[in-house]
């Protein structure tokens, strides 16, 4: 005990993380890469999982469940969208009640729940309409009530837990270098492009191997191995429990914030350009330092809020009168919300990957010998180019441009976000151009009422899908690393479910403008964009109208990064 007492104070984490009983934390005996090494092989099992189900379940619904082109896509997306979503609430348990361990934990549970239900259903032949070979498949028997929601019932369950655990295992990789010890801060700046070299290794196996089972061998066994993987996935992660940090649950994150509106609203009437800083209330920064904390000075941005934290007669209850840095936090989650906005576009070109770009590769020669490719499988091309992308940034691209710019990061996150969403304006050029080509060979061999098979190689869509994985490993990389940067350290959850639910409202976005764009272009007569047969349809239209969409997003990017 003795020994104990008299270790150096700078052996424990400085950050306020303790162990899972609440004590601090030997820095040579916890966090860093050892405790990271269980979280890295816990996202490679999970993303499997997640991809395995996501990638090819346009083509489920579609051929299993007889829905049509339009429907199944818009159920894909609203799936995805809620996956995505759901994450808010699940940062807002693990901030407020029960802190990002157990949250996880429980959740974790759940999605495993989900994912055993979601493999009954594929598997049981009670719980499928019979097999159907029209090639309009709105003909064929449609799939009971009882069928759809043992279904959908599984599908958002798996929802459920993942919000859950998506929002908090990136932050508790993050919780595990100390932002006061030097040489661990400099680790985590390479943190999170390992954390994606992660989720890219689990998708790549989902996008080849796992879409190839469940089209040429069957869904309960390409269904059934991702079940297999969440529990090894679960186990690992329980496995590295002893060597994890935490951090405590520290009250709702909208909790903090909403105290901080409603005291200046209040508090309208105070002059805020008269407002001297001995009138401010805040704690000494010892009070901040014991915690792991830092206290952060007041600012002139959003100066109405500064009337929160300012002293008045009447100023006592918490809904009254806010410290300078709850002020200054809420400042922070609100000033990432125009570049939040400006990421709900590239999500959205996200979203065609397991949805167009895959009922694209359906209509295509798919044949190499004997060999019959799954129309999934083309995003691989995406996982991969992202893999490599990502492995020559951290080691060679961050190493050049640090000499020219002196930014550990190389450039800065927001003009990596920048490249990464020009590339998508290119990606959705290619796609438009690559798909009049497809139409143009389709009518050429009188593929385009029957809706057979267009004599072309579907290696002719790699193109678009390289650019996708271009662009998103400039993006989104960037994306969840700058939300989790910006965001205080008592709302680290919330700043990653901010990057998290830019992929669910892209989902909602893609399905909305989906079925719109769909409805308009039917009126009058005209026969649409997007049908069931897509060799009649015109998604050379819609890629088009994504590129100018994409375009004007990034003059709004470039407006909010100001």
């Amino acid at each position: 005990m003795a020994m104990e007492r008299g270790r150096r104070m700078n052996d424990y984490a400085e950050d306020g993380t303790v162990d899972l009983k609440g004590k601090p934390v030997l820095k040579a005996k916890s966090g860093a890469w050892k405790a990271c090494s269980f979280l890295l092989v816990y996202e490679v099992f999970e993303r499997m999982t997640y991809y395995g189900i996501s990638s090819n379940l346009v083509l489920y619904l579609t051929r299993k469940l007889h829905q049509g082109t339009v429907t199944a896509s818009d159920n894909v997306n609203n799936w995805v969208g809620t996956n995505f979503i759901i994450p808010i609430l699940g940062a807002y348990v693990a901030d407020a009640h029960l802190g990002r361990y157990w949250t996880f934990v429980i959740s974790s549970v759940i999605y495993l729940l989900g994912m055993c239900l979601l493999t009954l259903s594929v598997s049981l032949p009670s719980l499928k309409p019979p097999e159907c070979h029209e090639m309009d498949v709105t003909k064929c028997k449609k799939a009971t009530t009882l069928q759809l929601g043992v279904f959908y019932g599984a599908l958002y369950i798996l929802a459920v837990g993942g919000g859950g655990t998506k929002p908090n295992i990136s932050t508790i990789g993050a919780d595990q270098f100390d932002d006061f010890d030097p040489k661990e801060k400099a680790h985590k700046l390479s943190f999170f492009n390992w954390w994606f070299s992660s989720i890219f290794i689990g998708t790549l196996f989902s996008f080849t191997v796992l879409v190839y089972i469940q089209d040429n061998v069957g869904w309960a066994l390409g269904y059934g191995i991702p079940t297999i993987g969440l529990v090894v996935a679960f186990i690992t992660f329980l496995a590295g429990t002893p060597l994890y940090r935490h951090r405590l649950a520290s009250g709702s994150s909208f909790t903090r914030i909403a105290r901080v509106i409603v005291a200046a609203v209040r508090k309208r009437n105070v002059n805020a350009t008269t407002i001297d800083s001995t009138q401010l209330h805040e704690l000494d920064v010892e009070e901040y330092t014991n915690k792991g904390k830092f206290r952060i000075k007041s600012t002139d941005t959003l100066r109405f809020l500064n009337k929160a934290c300012v002293r008045t007669s009447s100023s006592t209850s918490e809904w009254m009168l806010c410290t300078v840095t709850q002020v200054e936090e809420t400042k922070q989650i609100l000033r990432m919300i125009p570049i939040w906005v400006a990421t709900f576009i590239p999500s959205t070109m996200l979203a065609q990957t397991n949805t167009l770009f895959v009922k694209q590769g359906a209509t295509l020669d798919r044949h190499i010998g004997r060999f019959n490719i799954p129309p999934a499988s083309l995003i691989a091309f995406t996982s991969f180019t992202m893999l490599v992308c990502v492995v020559l940034y951290d080691r060679v691209f961050v190493k050049i441009m640090k000499r020219f710019t002196k930014n550990p990061r190389g450039i800065t996150l927001l003009q990596r976000m920048g490249i990464g969403i020009m590339i998508h304006i290119v990606t959705m050029i290619v796609a438009s151009l690559t798909e009049r080509y497809r139409l143009k060979v389709a009518k050429e061999h009188g593929v385009v009422q029957n809706g057979g098979q267009v004599p072309l190689s579907i290696f002719i869509l790699a193109p678009q899908f390289v650019l996708m994985g271009l662009g998103e490993a400039f993006l989104e990389v960037s994306k969840i690393e700058f939300f989790y940067d910006q965001a205080p350290e008592s709302m680290k959850s919330l700043g990653t479910s901010y990057s998290i639910t830019t992929v669910g409202i892209g989902s909602f976005i893609s399905s909305f403008l989906l079925s719109t764009v769909s409805h308009i272009t039917k009126k009058n007569g005209h026969k649409g964009w997007i049908l069931n047969n897509l060799n009649a349809s015109h998604l050379d239209y819609y890629y088009a109208f994504f590129s100018v969409l994409n375009f004007l997003n990034f003059l709004f990017f470039m407006f909010a990064t100001k």
